[in-house]
């Protein structure tokens, strides 16, 4: 049978990818406009010490109070309305401004603009003022208007231009319309092609429109304007994250440009992402390790470097790391504590492995992992009473995780060869859970030991019904019928419906060619075990790989595919009874 739940635990390195960078990442979405503030403290504002020929008259501030007074009370649209005909009356900039904020807090659209106009008409000046314009425009999708003002504000920005390019896919932020919104970025950028941020606002519009052959070539006009611009880089380097090496190749052009480590510290980072996602893991910790030369106390690249160093086999610098990461503020030290359980073991150091297992909380994500491996420890121990008792505390401790514990319960049973008690156990929770689907597949891998067939197509093919894209359920159906050589066109479908789902998956690709070997097509069924082999290291796939090669008279070879496999799981059973059954 081939199993979905029970993978060797690995240290999780996935992690480390996240946070590489968004292709977006410069676009922030603009604020939003204040909230109205108090009437008294509002009031304050508008008289302004540095002014004192604008203080309020009388009739200015019992119009001033109304529209605050209606504003509180939620009545938007008269504290709006009231608030402009003030602003139109005083032009007094500070109630246009007023006027503008009340207007846009309150969704009155046409108001807003109206008081923000007046506004930037009072105070020329005003960053506030032109950003809160184009906000409105933005919004209320008057792209051609925006496109005329962002023009005459970039002109005004002079030898800052540049900088301003930067901010300008900002204002579309809430503007549906992607392609109008590049549109409008290529024109306002137009005149300011030789410099490198011109290409890279285009190239952040081009991202927005879905258009991946002009954000590239407008974010390689600007590294070329600025090879050594860390932001352009890292951009490139995202849009090429579908194919990592190229990625890598990118950020590497400009991490090689300095040997000082603080020099592109962003990219580094990403760079040592990168070797992580492409499986490189020895390069990986030792560019995590420079970081930490740098940032010696930085808890993430601690955790980063702690992992990687377990995972290359250098156990005394992994844990050296994580241990100093529970002395420190991290977030997540039940995992910390979950890998040095896991590194203890490695050194066989079995009790302080339990020490770490056991402080995990319960309710952590961690948790469930904590205690399977605990009671692992103990069974070794031949404490396989203890591990069963501290597994049914675990399942009062945190009863969401009842059926991962519950599972590691029946491991330890069939381990002892408890194969009847193993399965009592599944079938009371499947009969409390009757449609959990990892009950279901379970239950249905102990029945087929118990050669109890019948229960195990009833539940996959109850477990397909509830979950017709469920590819492992048709491959264990399939595998059956295949291992048992019964109903081997039935077995057929199955496999192939399995394979469609899961075209690259080593159980099925094993179970397929189990299949073809079956019908007699060797040839066939050798590439697809050798497939399913090249995937993963299993004994069973070894077993099916040796059969195959041993029945078209590869004996010699089928010897090496044994001996490799006995050399890692010596105590398989289907590898040791092949092997006896076809050696002479």
């Amino acid at each position: 049978m081939k199993p979905f739940s029970r993978r060797p635990i690995a240290f999780l390195l996935s992690g480390l990818l996240a946070g590489f960078v968004s292709a977006a990442g410069a676009a922030e979405e603009a604020p939003a406009a204040p909230a109205p503030a108090a009437p008294a403290a509002a009031a304050t504002d508008i008289q302004g010490k540095d002014d004192p020929g604008s203080g309020l008259t009388g009739q200015i501030l019992y119009q001033y109070l109304l529209a605050e007074i209606a504003a509180s009370r939620g009545q938007m649209p008269l504290a709006a309305s009231a608030y402009l005909d003030l602003a139109r009356n005083t032009r007094d900039a500070r109630i246009a401004r007023r006027a503008a904020e009340v207007a846009f807090f309150g969704q009155q659209t046409p108001q807003a603009l109206e008081a923000t106009r007046l506004w930037l008409e009072l105070e020329p000046d005003s960053a506030q003022a032109r950003q809160t314009l184009w906000t409105l425009l933005a919004n209320t999708g008057r792209v051609d208007e925006l496109s005329a003002a962002l023009s005459e504000a970039l002109k005004a920005e002079g030898p800052n231009a540049g900088n301003a390019l930067l901010l300008v896919n900002r204002v579309f932020i809430r503007v549906q319309d992607k392609a109008a919104v590049q549109r409008v970025v290529e024109q306002v950028s137009a005149p300011y092609l030789s410099l490198p941020e011109a290409h890279y606002a285009r190239a952040l519009a081009a991202v927005g429109a879905a258009d991946e052959a002009k954000a590239n070539a407008a974010i390689d006009e600007a590294i070329r304007l600025k090879p050594d611009w860390e932001a352009a880089v890292l951009f490139k380097a995202q849009l090429l994250s579908k194919v990592p090496e190229q990625s890598l190749a990118v950020v590497d052009a400009l991490t090689s440009r300095s040997r000082d480590q603080k020099d592109y510290a962003e990219a580094r980072l990403v760079r040592a992402r990168l070797l992580v996602e492409l499986k490189r893991y020895k390069e990986a910790q030792q560019a995590f390790a420079k970081l930490l030369e740098i940032q010696p106390d930085t808890p993430e690249l601690l955790y980063a470097a702690g992992l990687l160093s377990l995972q290359v086999g250098d156990t005394a610098t992994g844990e050296k790391h994580l241990r100093r990461l529970l002395a420190m503020n991290f977030g997540d030290k039940d995992s910390v504590r979950v890998y040095l359980g896991q590194a203890a073991e490695d050194r066989n150091s079995p009790e302080e492995a339990l020490a770490y297992y056991d402080a995990v909380a319960p309710g952590h994500a961690r948790y469930v992992s904590a205690q399977s491996r605990a009671a692992a420890i103990l069974h070794s121990q031949g404490k396989s009473d203890e591990a069963m008792v501290r597994l049914e505390h675990a399942i009062s401790a945190n009863p969401k995780e009842k059926v991962q514990l519950l599972l590691a319960q029946v491991q330890l049973l069939s381990e002892k060869g408890k194969t009847e008690d193993a399965y009592g156990l599944l079938d009371k929770a499947l009969a409390e859970q009757p449609e959990d689907p990892v009950l279901l597949y379970e239950t249905s891998l102990m029945a087929e030991k118990l050669s109890r067939y019948e229960v195990l197509e009833r539940n996959l093919r109850k477990l397909i019904k509830l979950m017709p894209d469920h590819a492992q359920a048709y491959n264990a159906l399939g595998y059956s019928y295949a291992d048992r050589n019964v109903q081997l066109e039935e077995a057929r479908r199955l496999l192939d419906k399995a394979l469609s789902l899961a075209p690259d998956d080593p159980f099925i690709l094993d179970s397929r060619g189990w299949l073809d070997f079956r019908l007699g097509k060797l040839p066939e069924a050798e590439a697809l075990l050798r497939k399913a082999a090249a995937l993963r290291s299993d004994a069973e796939f070894a077993a099916h790989l040796g059969e195959v090669l041993w029945q078209q008279g590869k004996q010699d070879e089928a010897r090496k595919v044994w001996d490799a496999a006995q050399k890692i799981d010596p105590a398989n059973e289907l590898l040791n009874s092949t092997r006896k059954r076809l050696q002479p």
